[in-house]
Formats: C-alpha cells, sequence, structure tokens
C-alpha cells in the first residue's frame, strides 16, 4: 500500500515541506530509507522499531520503502521520527490513510514510544501554514511555540500511541491555542539591570544613549573595575521595545538553534550575547556540520558583547566585518550555503593597555609604549573602522560611588531613543533595508546629512589631523545625524559633528605614546 504525508525540513531560519512517501510491497524484506537522509534519520529505523514494540505496533514484515522527497534536498535531524513511523503504520493499515494526507508530522521517537521535542519548530509551523496544510502534530513540548502561528491547526501529543488513537478517532486532544499571555505588555517587559545603578560615567551613558537611538556600534576602552560590563549588560534596557515582526524573525532564529524558553512563545526581550573570548570562528558566525546559527545571529536585533576584545582570535574579530557592514551573515560550505540575519549592535570591551592602567588617573602604566601599540594592534584597523563609538571609560571617583543619589533610570532613556527611532522611521519610510542612521547608504547619507559650512570645515580639519578613512567620516556623518536626532534638531550642527568626532578616542595619534 502507498501513502503520503509531511514532515519539514530547516533550511536556515526558514523551513521547507517535506513530502513522506511509504510504499509497502511484496517482495522482500526489511526498511528502505531514500532521499537523501544525514546519519541521524537513517537510524531512525531502531528508533521506530523500538517504539512500535513499546507502544503495541509490529512493524511490518514486507519490505518498506521511504522516500523523503524532494530527493536532492539534505534531510537533517531526528525530526523525522514520527513523520516516518506514522506513514509506516498508515500503509500498514493501522492508521486512517485520508487522516495524515493533510497533517505534518514533526518528532523524535524515544524507545519507549514517547515524544521528544525538536528545534526549529516555529519555522517549521510557519511553512505547513504556507504550504496550505490543515494542522501539525508535534511534541506536547515544542506546541506553545508553534501556537503562535495561526490559522493551522497545532496538535501536541506525548506519545507514539496518543497520536495513532488521535488520528484514529479514539482519543481527542484539543487544538493548542496561542498564550493568553502577551509578550508585548509593557508590564512583561522587565529587565533585572537600569542604569539608575550605574554612579557617574555621565559621558559613558551618553554614548550608549547615541548607540541605541542609531543603531551604532561601540567600544568602551577602561581600566579593570571601572564599569565596562555593568554599563554593557545595561544597553537593552534602553533599546525600543521588540515589535511583532521583530519578535517573529528572533525567535525564528532562537527556534532554529534549540533555545527556546518563552512566555507566550514568543521573545518579548532584546537579547544580550555575550560569548568567551575563546569562541570559535563557526560560533560566532554560525554554520557547522548542521548548520545552526551563531553568536551573531542570535543577538539579531539586539546586542552582542565582545568582552577582552583583544583576547579574542585576530581570525575570529575579522569575521565579524560582514555581518558589521551587510547586517547578515552568509555561511557557504561544500554541501550547503545559508544565510542568517545579524542586526546587531555591537558592543565591546577591552582594557587600555596589557597592565591595564594607561590613562587611569591614580595608578601607573608600567607598560611600554611598544607594547601599548602591539596590544591596540591586536584589533585591526578596518574593524576598529566600522565601530562608530570609541569611548573611554574612566574609573569613578569613591565619592560618586559611595553617593546615595541615583542615576538615571533606563526607562526615561529609553523615551528619548524611542522619539529618536520615531524621527529615523519617519525619515526612512519607504526605503527598503533601513530603520536607523547606522544603517544608511551613500545616497541616503548625501541627502539626510548635510553640513553646513563651520560643521564641514570642522569635519575636514579631523579627517587631516586624525588620518581618518572615508569610512569613519560616513561613521562621524551617520553618528552626528543621531545626536542632532536626539535633540529634536532637523539640520545637524557644528556641535553634532564636534561631538561625534570626540567619540574617535583611537583615532588619535597620541594614544599609548
Amino acid at each position: 500500500m502507498f501513502v503520503r504525508t509531511f514532515a519539514g525540513a530547516l533550511l536556515g531560519i526558514d523551513a521547507v515541506k517535506v513530502t513522506v512517501e511509504v510504499d509497502i510491497t511484496g517482495g522482500g524484506l526489511g526498511l528502505y530509507l531514500v532521499g537523501l537522509p544525514d546519519n541521524a534519520v537513517k537510524e531512525s529505523e531502531q528508533r521506530i522499531r523500538a517504539a512500535f514494540g513499546n507502544s503495541g505496533e509490529r512493524m511490518s514484515g514486507r519490505k518498506v520503502v521511504v522516500n523523503l522527497a524532494p530527493a536532492d534536498l539534505r534531510k537533517e535531524g531526528a525530526g523525522f521520527d514520527l513523520p516516518i513511523a506514522v506513514g509506516i503504520l498508515a500503509a500498514m493499515g493501522r492508521i486512517d490513510a485520508g487522516a495524515v494526507g493533510d497533517t505534518m508530522f514533526v518528532g523524535e521517537l524515544s524507545l519507549d514510544g514517547s515524544l521528544r521535542a525538536v528545534r526549529g519548530m516555529l519555522p517549521l509551523a510557519l511553512a505547513a501554514r504556507r504550504e496550505g496544510l490543515r494542522r501539525v502534530v508535534l511534541p506536547a513540548e515544542n506546541a506553545a511555540e508553534a501556537a503562535v502561528v495561526t490559522g493551522i491547526e497545532i496538535v501536541g501529543a506525548g506519545t507514539l500511541r496518543e497520536v495513532v488513537e488521535y488520528l484514529n478517532g479514539e482519543r481527542t486532544i484539543a487544538p493548542t491555542l496561542p498564550s493568553d499571555a502577551d509578550p508585548f505588555d509593557p508590564s512583561r517587559l522587565h529587565y533585572a539591570e537600569d542604569f539608575a545603578d550605574v554612579k557617574g560615567q555621565t559621558h559613558v551613558k551618553r554614548a550608549l544613549e547615541i548607540a541605541a537611538a542609531g543603531g551604532h556600534n561601540v567600544l568602551m576602552i577602561g581600566a579593570p573595575g571601572s564599569g565596562k560590563t555593568m554599563l554593557a549588560r545595561r544597553l537593552p534596557t534602553i533599546l525600543p521595545p521588540l515589535t511583532r515582526e521583530e519578535a517573529l524573525e528572533t525567535t525564528k532564529i532562537h527556534s532554529v538553534a534549540g533555545k527556546t524558553e518563552f512566555a507566550g512563545g514568543l521573545m518579548s526581550l532584546r537579547p544580550f550575547r555575550a560569548p568567551h573570548h575563546l569562541t570559535s570562528q563557526v560560533a560566532l558566525i554560525g554554520g557547522g556540520q548542521s548548520p545552526r546559527p551563531g553568536e551573531v545571529s542570535l543577538a539579531h536585533n539586539g546586542v552582542l558583547f565582545l568582552d577582552e576584545l583583544p583576547e579574542f582570535g585576530r581570525s575570529v574579530l575579522e569575521v565579524l566585518r560582514q555581518p558589521l557592514e551587510e547586517k547578515r551573515i552568509v555561511v557557504s560550505r561544500a554541501k550547503y550555503s545559508v544565510e542568517y540575519p545579524a542586526n546587531f549592535t555591537l558592543v565591546a570591551a577591552m582594557n587600555p593597555c596589557p597592565c591595564g592602567y594607561y590613562n587611569h588617573p591614580t595608578k601607573e602604566c608600567t607598560c611600554s609604549p611598544g607594547s601599548v601599540h602591539r596590544y591596540m594592534g591586536r584589533i585591526s584597523g578596518p574593524l576598529l573602522d566600522r565601530i562608530d563609538l570609541q569611548v573611554e571609560v574612566i574609573p569613578v571617583e569613591p565619592a560618586e560611588l559611595t553617593s546615595a543619589a541615583p542615576g538615571e533610570p533606563s526607562s526615561a532613556i529609553r523615551e528619548r531613543v524611542i522619539r529618536a527611532r520615531e524621527v529615523q522611521a519617519e525619515r526612512f519610510r519607504g526605503v527598503e533595508g533601513v530603520h536607523t542612521n547606522s544603517m544608511m547608504g551613500s545616497s541616503l547619507l548625501r541627502s539626510c546629512c548635510r553640513l553646513d559650512a563651520d560643521s564641514s570645515t570642522l569635519l575636514t580639519r579631523a579627517m587631516e589631523r586624525l588620518s581618518l578613512s572615508a569610512r569613519a567620516y560616513d561613521r562621524i556623518l551617520k553618528v552626528a545625524r543621531t545626536i542632532a536626532d536626539l535633540a529634536g534638531r532637523a539640520e545637524i550642527a557644528a556641535a553634532d559633528v564636534a561631538e561625534a568626532i570626540g567619540y574617535r578616542s583611537l583615532d588619535r595619534g597620541t594614544w599609548g605614546r
């Protein structure tokens, strides 16, 4: 008997429908899997046989051929266990064949017949709806995540036996409904950190506010214990709340990576990723034998924090160039090529020298000028060019630390950031792929960042004295545009340009001398 049902395969952060064709013939013995399955799919035979035995079913004694179409698309992961098992049971007559023709099945089988959760359930459910299927049957653990997708039934089951009884009409399983909790309810947008906890560091908080308002990258240079990490962890608290579209895209990435623990099935807070400096290239940008998103994609629509920046391998840091410019990462290997979104705000932190006390107000630096330059040289010029704001973090005076007065709360800063973002949203209305000032291309720079004579002269002199590159010139213009937006000015003033130039700390020729 021939039966057809459906599964899904991940392709980047999206998914495609896979047709599972099962044919049981009279000649021969055994189970034959075709259609470019990987090892995890090939091993499903043993899991299915054990699950059948522990669920009161028996594998057919005849030849069973299972084809996963399209045959030229590699099938990876254990999520094909359930559709293959259901297809075989339908071909054997144990399940009504008419009940599986409009359904996508996803799930890994344990040997006892229970269903295990799989990654990538959100894009799989979206693919099922796009292909016009009526429902998705999946592990109960994945049901809340998939229920975010409306317009399709989401049926969560705990075991293979429950699936069989449900398809045969012997058991009722109510479709899983989206959570009543609104992930975008302002009362749920709570961060453990707040800028009110930060004493002093007014100039650094100002730089982070500019970064949040315009989507600019930041590098903080300061002695150990000056508060760089504390400040970086508070940047997400002043970013605008996620829109539903951003939340859906961000959740898809984390779903594909197998990291989904969000109330209501959708992420409500912007991600903050802080990989260790021993992180490899693959862990940072994604890929691997079974491709998954890397840290730059997991930080999409949020913050990527790289602490102790010079301690990262130079080759690891250089792979950041493409995502910083293009807001996406393309991973190409011999057997696949996938694209992941990577629109994040980079926040990096570093010591100013090997001992950590260069430019410290009270402690003496023991490093020679040459060692300071070599330490800074671990970060390439092209990467520094892509960092808009380079800020020195000076340790706070003891008198400020003991002050009882709290700093400005994140909520107040976030309101200013949101107003500046609204100005940018209106400015870039109708411009595809541009949402913040940091994303402007050359043509937009010419039209949106016009300078008067004083501002132009100031910037020209800075270019000559600091030997800035053309990319740094553009970055200064973008930062100046954001500063003007925060101030509510339609035109860029000379003061905005001067402040933007002041954030190019590492471009000063006297650094380390």
